[in-house]
């Protein structure tokens, strides 16, 4: 905070931004979750942050409200719910489930999730002073739904049961009609956490691994990732909406009775937040613009490009393929290396600025993670990464 302002900041810290990024758009950065942002999305954003307009009451986002009713319902529809709220991501989203759950079922909640679950999901019970979560084996990457059935039986409920559709080690779907026949069973609560496997939705060739995401509760979605939006971009589908009716707040200055008597829709029973910027916006822009088919078209791309990345490894006589992959994320390692070797390559690549690699341990050892998520890269990129690792893997 200089005593006097530079004109010049803003392109000196944009270009510093720049250079020193990790960009998402480089067929070779391939580490997270974390998708390369479309054009239109991008702008979509722009505008958004240009008119500013704020989701906590109805006068500063008439326009805004109105088409954040009408995407939210149009994604809940997909998971066959009836509403969505947005959220800032997976995390938001999860903690929010718990907490709707909560509010539902009171203080002696238990979750129950598998060892492949994401880390917000305890990290809710703790935020939210709920007992301490049971974990149910998760054997072969997925849920266990007899280990669950078992749980369920023994525990005393109340219980909410949190599956995953697309882990974020390796891109697993949990058994999720099993598992809805199980809560059903023991007349439970089911969350699905598919931040980053909802976009096979959009897909007709792959949708099918989402069979059983109907039955959930709430399901979290994420289209910062099989949806190519700029970070934020969650939502969480409810499929009754009278859970809502725990985020419900009076503020005179927000939503006083007498607004809302006049007919002023309430906002504020749309988010534990209170100042929202419009992040519908570029997920309406997106889905206008490309439509299921576009968008079908995008995950078929990653899903087809993991495939063929899996392929290179599985032939290539240096290298080990932990295994096939579900959606669009690879484990591989080279052969007879150490754990130490292949954390060693990983920082090494990107140290050196030559690739971005994320990391999983599976089976009790340490492997090398291809999330691919840009679908404009080629057999070509693939084939670069495989000689990159090979030819700065310690021997």
């Amino acid at each position: 905070l200089p005593d006097r302002g530079d004109p010049d900041a803003l392109r000196v810290l944009v270009t510093a931004l720049a250079e020193g990024a990790a960009d998402p758009a480089h067929p070779l950065c391939a580490a997270h979750l974390h998708a390369p942002p479309l054009a239109v999305a991008a702008a979509a954003d722009l505008a958004a942050s240009v008119l500013n307009p704020s989701l906590d009451s109805w006068d500063q986002a008439p326009a805004a409200s109105a088409l954040e009713a009408l995407v939210t319902r149009a994604l809940a529809r997909e998971t066959g719910a009836a509403d969505a709220l947005v959220t800032t991501g997976g995390t938001e989203s999860n903690q929010l489930a718990v907490l709707l759950a909560r509010e539902k079922h009171g203080a002696g909640l238990r979750l129950l999730h598998g060892e492949n679950a994401h880390h917000s999901l305890p990290r809710a019970t703790r935020l939210l002073g709920l007992p301490e979560p049971v974990v149910v084996p998760a054997p072969a990457g997925t849920l266990d739904p007899a280990a669950l059935d078992e749980a369920l039986t023994r525990i005393p409920g109340p219980h909410l049961v949190a599956a995953t559709a697309g882990t974020t080690d390796a891109g697993l779907i949990d058994p999720l009609p099993e598992i809805a026949d199980r809560c059903t069973a023991h007349g439970t609560r089911l969350h699905v956490d598919a931040a980053y496997g909802a976009g096979l939705l959009f897909s007709e060739r792959h949708r099918a691994l989402l069979a059983g995401l109907e039955a959930a509760d709430t399901v979290a979605l994420d289209l910062h990732k099989l949806g190519w939006q700029p970070i934020p971009a969650g939502f969480l589908t409810v499929t009754d909406t009278g859970d809502l009716a725990a985020l419900r707040h009076r503020a005179d200055y927000l939503n006083a009775d007498d607004d809302t008597d006049a007919g002023l829709p309430d906002l504020l029973h749309r988010s534990p937040r209170t100042s929202r910027r419009p992040d519908v916006l570029k997920a309406a822009v997106t889905l206008k613009t490309l439509g299921r088919t576009g968008l079908g078209a995008l995950v078929d791309a990653v899903c087809s490009l993991a495939g063929e990345f899996a392929g290179l490894v599985e032939t290539h006589p240096g290298f080990e393929l932990h295994a096939p992959p579900t959606i669009s994320t690879v484990l591989f390692r080279p052969v007879g290396a150490t754990d130490d070797a292949v954390a060693a390559v990983r920082r090494t690549l990107l140290g050196t600025g030559r690739a971005v690699l994320g990391r999983a341990r599976a089976d009790g050892r340490l492997w090398l993670k291809a999330t691919l998520l840009n679908p404009h890269a080629r057999a070509d990129d693939l084939a670069a990464l495989l000689a990159l690792v090979e030819g700065h893997t310690p021997r």
